[in-house]
């Protein structure tokens, strides 16, 4: 080989080994601009998320909206925002006053032992019921059931006062009240279950599609405020001409037929 071919031969291999060199520099400038885009990319969803996260953390929550929706009554209610719930004959001269909570493991154990006298009473004139519903143990225990329970009786008592009651005794029963921490009334089905053993709600479209819709939410709102500022600490508390009736302990609410009937007598002749 001449030495003019060995040296062309060298200078082309420099030449090839030259563009090898600028088409991996080339390579790595696309890969390092590509890791740049990556991170910033990375960085913008991340910042997009924190975004969404913060809004979506401060974004009210759907029982706080529905203190803005429009206020629907119940049929069978008076009084400012239709939060007067008074059931029974209208000669009887007093009202006994019942605040309730739908998830209140006491008020249950009050309905399944005293709640067919407490019936009884009004159904022969004895006296009235007023009923004040709460939610304070969603607050305590986190959760909505007492909330949409409230909402559910809202369109119990749009039927009648009489679904209400019947309504209210079946959402209390054994069968069907669940344990304090179980928040099963939030569930719109499981509250229309319920209802289909009351002869006046079951298979009620108008009933079921209150309940699915939502519409007393609002009611049940005002209903719990009311509640809220009654001065009232817990559920159940049964009132007369504003005394607070209470059992052979002098302290709590009588959980006994006995101990009712002796308080109600007594507030009876006062």
């Amino acid at each position: 080989m001449s030495k003019r071919n060995s040296q062309a031969a060298k200078t082309a291999a420099r030449e090839r080994l030259r563009q090898e060199r600028e088409r991996q520099a080339k390579r790595d400038k696309v890969k390092r601009q590509a890791i740049v885009i990556a991170s910033i990319v990375g960085v913008l969803a991340i910042a997009g998320g924190i975004s969404y996260a913060v809004v979506q953390g401060n974004k009210p929550s759907y029982w706080e909206e529905a203190k803005n929706d429009k206020l629907v009554k119940p049929a069978n209610t008076t009084g400012t925002n239709g939060t007067t719930v008074v059931i029974g004959k209208s000669t009887a001269k007093k009202t006994l006053v019942m605040y309730e909570d739908p998830r209140c493991p006491i008020c249950a154990q009050f309905e399944q032992t005293v709640g067919s006298t407490v019936d009884k009473d009004v159904e022969d004139g004895k006296f009235k019921i007023q009923y004040v519903g709460a939610s304070f143990l969603d607050g305590n225990l986190g959760g909505e059931g007492s909330k949409n329970g409230l909402s559910a009786l809202g369109a119990a008592l749009n039927v009648s006062g009489e679904a209400f009651l019947e309504y209210k005794t079946a959402m209390y029963s054994t069968k069907w009240h669940p344990e304090e921490s179980d928040d099963k009334f939030k569930d719109d089905d499981y509250l229309i279950k319920i209802a289909q053993t009351v002869p006046a709600l079951k298979d009620n479209k108008t009933f079921q599609n209150a309940v699915k819709n939502g519409t007393y939410d609002k009611w049940a709102l005002d209903m719990s405020a009311k509640f809220d500022k009654s001065g009232v600490t817990g559920t159940p508390t049964l009132k007369m001409d504003g005394k607070t009736l209470t059992g052979s302990d002098g302290q709590n609410a009588p959980m006994t037929v006995a101990d009712f009937t002796t308080a109600i007598d007594a507030a009876l002749k006062a």
